[in-house]
Parts: structure tokens; sequence; C-alpha cells
């Protein structure tokens, strides 16, 4: 655990300058997507559209065909790393974070197993022959997937297919590579063999993958609670507090509104030595459903009014919406009519952040043309 000692206290707003100073939201951005996900260490990915904007939004100017390029080069990928949801993560990084997350994780499993009546002979059976048909760097699309399960007599009826695949990349078989392009236009991904799409680098002792997962969370999220990241995570406090021992005085703390968060010496020490300017002071920023800025975190009250929840996820179905934020919390939402941007503030924005948010509208154009 960090030192015992009083922490600084900041305010709400300070804390939030740090938190977007920390996801590349404000402050310099990263050069390209793989450098975001290497900065974040894992950014969700369930809505594949809106997981490539997040990506984007936090580089110098990267467009969507610059993401899925390096989708395509095997630079980032898309897995289950944690919390049963997809996440794009480096490929360097994915194999020692399952090995935090997959046995709790597959440990649960077992009654939606027995549900979709899979045996451990289904699994092995299904492994084998995807690891034929994707041998020598192929892919393969899902419905293509399907296909060769079935003619091999693995049935994939119901949500047994999907449940399959969940499962080989939770344990590391499998994860989502190459970009395939549809008619649509809307981008997919073929399956790919980890091990051939990402070469494994040295594995981490238990103990220092902790560690290395505190310290990553906080450097792309910070600053966070430890039920932040043990809820990013679905790890537990004690693996949490494992991790902060071995990371000593790297991790620090603020108080904020009562509420004492871990955040890394380095982040405090840069957000103290860069004032923000007013170009950040007055950002508007256009953020994808599902984004990192909002989900990253089990408190969301920081950012976003008890009652405006309702109008970011209607109904309360789990599907976020995008979310305009300005001054560092949510003002309202918008959603895509092609490349072009339509608002739903909350409530009428002023002469400037109005400005503000048609030149983050330019910014999200430029991306998606």
């Amino acid at each position: 655990m960090p030192a015992s000692r009083t922490p600084a206290r900041v305010s709400r707003a300070d804390m939030l300058r740090m938190r977007r100073l920390a996801q590349a939201i404000d402050g310099p951005r990263e050069p390209d997507a793989a450098a975001v996900a290497r900065r974040m260490l894992a950014l969700q990915g369930q809505d594949f559209a809106a997981g490539c904007w997040a990506l984007a939004l936090r580089t110098t100017g990267a467009t969507l065909t610059d993401v899925l390029a390096d989708l395509d080069a095997g630079r980032l990928i898309r897995s289950w790393p944690m919390r049963g949801t997809l996440h794009f993560v480096p490929p360097e990084d994915l194999r020692w974070m399952l090995s935090v997350t997959m046995d709790r994780l597959v440990a649960g499993l077992g009654r939606r197993q027995q549900q979709l009546g899979l045996t451990t002979a289904d699994f092995d059976r299904a492994a084998e022959v995807v690891t034929g048909a994707l041998a020598g760097s192929r892919s393969i699309g899902r419905a293509e997937l399907m296909e060769v399960w079935e003619a091999a007599g693995v049935s994939t009826a119901g949500q047994r297919g999907y449940h399959l695949i969940y499962f080989l990349a939770q344990t590391g078989l499998l994860c989502w590579g190459p970009v395939i392009r549809s008619g649509n236009g809307n981008p997919t991904q073929a399956l790919v063999l980890l091990d051939e799409w990402a070469p494994a680098p040295p594995a981490l002792e238990p103990d220092e993958a902790h560690a290395q997962f505190v310290l990553r969370y906080l450097q792309g999220h910070g600053p966070a609670t430890i039920r932040d990241f043990v809820w990013w995570t679905k790890g537990t406090v004690a693996g949490a507090k494992t991790g902060l021992a071995i990371l000593g005085d790297a991790v620090t703390t603020i108080e904020s509104d009562g509420i004492e968060y871990l955040v890394t010496a380095e982040l405090v020490d840069r957000a103290a030595s860069t004032p923000a300017t007013r170009a950040e002071k007055d950002a508007v920023h256009l953020l994808p459903g599902f984004d990192e800025y909002l989900l990253g975190y089990q408190d969301r009250s920081p950012i976003l009014d008890d009652g405006h929840f309702e109008l970011i996820v209607p109904g309360g179905n789990g599907v976020f919406q995008p979310i305009i934020v300005a001054g560092g919390r949510v003002v309202g939402t918008w959603r895509r009519d092609g490349s072009r941007v339509v608002p739903q503030p909350f409530a009428p924005l002023t002469e400037a952040r109005s400005t503000r948010l048609e030149r983050a509208a330019k910014a999200y154009a430029r991306y998606a043309r």
C-alpha cells in the first residue's frame, strides 16, 4: 500500500483533469491507436465502432482507416481479458492479464455451460477443430467458424457457438485479429490463434502480474479507488493490495470530495507541472458509448448526475449512449448520422461550448471519412 500519510486534497475539477490527462483526452495525445492501448491497457470494445473511436480520439489525428490498419497488423487486439467484456488490448499484455483473471472467470461459467449442454469433450473437440482451421497464420470469420464446427460435429445451436468462442479466447487459444470489410460498411474482425498472432513474451510471476495490473490501470485511468480497480478487473481486494504493496512509492493518494483516490506519483507531478491551458479548460469532447472515461470506474458520480443516468442508458438496458463531456462532466449525449454529429445536450449549451462542440464534431467527421 502507499505510505501512510495525509493525502493531498484536490478539487473535483482537478481530480477529473488528472483522469483526462491519464486517458489522453486532454493534454498530449498518443501517435496512434496501438500507443493508446498501451497507455490505457484496455479499452472497452464490445461495440466495435465505438471502441475504434475511443482509440482514435486519444491520438493526434488517427482516422478509422488508421485504427483498422493497426488491427490488421496485430499492433492491438480484441479479446475478453476481464469482466467477460470485450476490450482492445496490447498484444504483449493479454496473456499476463488472463493469468490474473482467467481462473475466476472460468470458474463462474459452469452453470451456463450446463444450461447449454457443453462438456469438456465439446471444448476439447472445438479447440482441436479451430486450431486445425487456423494453424499457419490463417484467420476465420465468426459465421464461417460456426460452419466449420458444425461440419466437424460440434453443435453451435443457440448460444453454444458464441460461448465456445468466448471460452477458447478466455483460456488463451483465440483472439479477434484482422478486420473483415463488409459490403454494408460496418467492419468486423476475424478470429486467429493467439500464439500465432501475438507471440508470447516472458511470463510474469503472479504477484508481479497483480502489481502490473494495478500500475497500468492507474497510469491510464487514475485517480481511482481500490473499488474502482476491483470492479474494472472483476478481481479481488487482496490481489489489489498485493500489487500496491509491491509498487510502493510509485503510487500515492489524493483526497477529493471526502474520497481517497490512488494515483501514480508520475501523474501527480505531470498535472502539477503542466497547468491547464485555456483551450483545455474550454474543451468539449464527443466520447463514444462505453468509453473508459465513464465506464472505467465503479463510481461514476464524479462526472455524471444521477438524474441523467437514464438518458445515458435508456431503460437500463446496458447500452451506453455516446456522451458529450464539458468541464470534465457529462452534459449530454450525441448520435451519428453518417459522419455527421447530432448533439442532444441535457440543457442548452453556452455559445462558447457550442463552438467547441462544433470543432469536436469536425474532428469526428475527419476520423470517420
